[in-house]
């Protein structure tokens, strides 16, 4: 095993500990690996406080850090989660969605401010395809969604929908 040399640091106001143990409740293969508390006081704790967790989600090392109310998370960084099926994309998007007005194209945004992308293998595929016409169908069709809707985005990319609303196709006579 090959070990880990980047390891996401996230910067939490007291909090790493709760989002390191929500975090890892989430995700299969997870745990939290230690919580180190300061030796003394500083300027956002004191002395014995949780300072850093480190925790593995799904395999990925994490570190939390209690830096203090200075620097909030914002959609500049992501967490992308690639999911199998619409049962494992509904349910991240269901765990992980605490700002129901932040979701869009798959985005969530969880309790603590961080943002993830909830991405089906079939939608990275379909963004993939050689033709560019369906390819582009599959992307508007995203682009209309909150929550990744992987069957909807499939009927564009095949021409029977638009925007996500299903064309009428002529039913036989007799």
């Amino acid at each position: 095993m090959t070990s880990q040399k980047i390891t996401p640091c996230l910067w939490f106001d007291g909090n790493a500990e709760q989002a390191a143990r929500f975090y890892t409740s989430v995700f299969p293969d997870s745990r939290i690996d230690e919580v180190n508390r300061s030796p003394s006081d500083y300027p956002s704790g004191k002395a014995g406080d949780v300072l850093i967790v480190t925790f593995t989600l799904n395999g990925q090392k994490f570190t939390g850090l209690n830096g203090g109310p200075n620097f909030k998370f914002n959609e500049a960084v992501s967490f992308q989660i690639d999911c199998k099926d619409q049962a494992e994309c509904n349910r991240f998007t269901e765990a992980l969605s605490a700002v129901p007005e932040a979701e869009q194209c798959g985005w969530v945004k969880d309790r603590f401010g961080l943002s993830w992308q909830i991405v089906p293998e079939r939608l990275t595929q379909l963004l993939a395809d050689p033709d560019r016409d369906r390819a582009r169908r599959a992307f508007e069709a995203m682009m209309t969604m909150k929550r990744i809707d992987i069957a909807a985005i499939e009927r564009a990319a095949d021409g029977t929908a638009e925007a996500g609303t299903e064309k009428k196709t002529a039913q036989p006579v007799g």
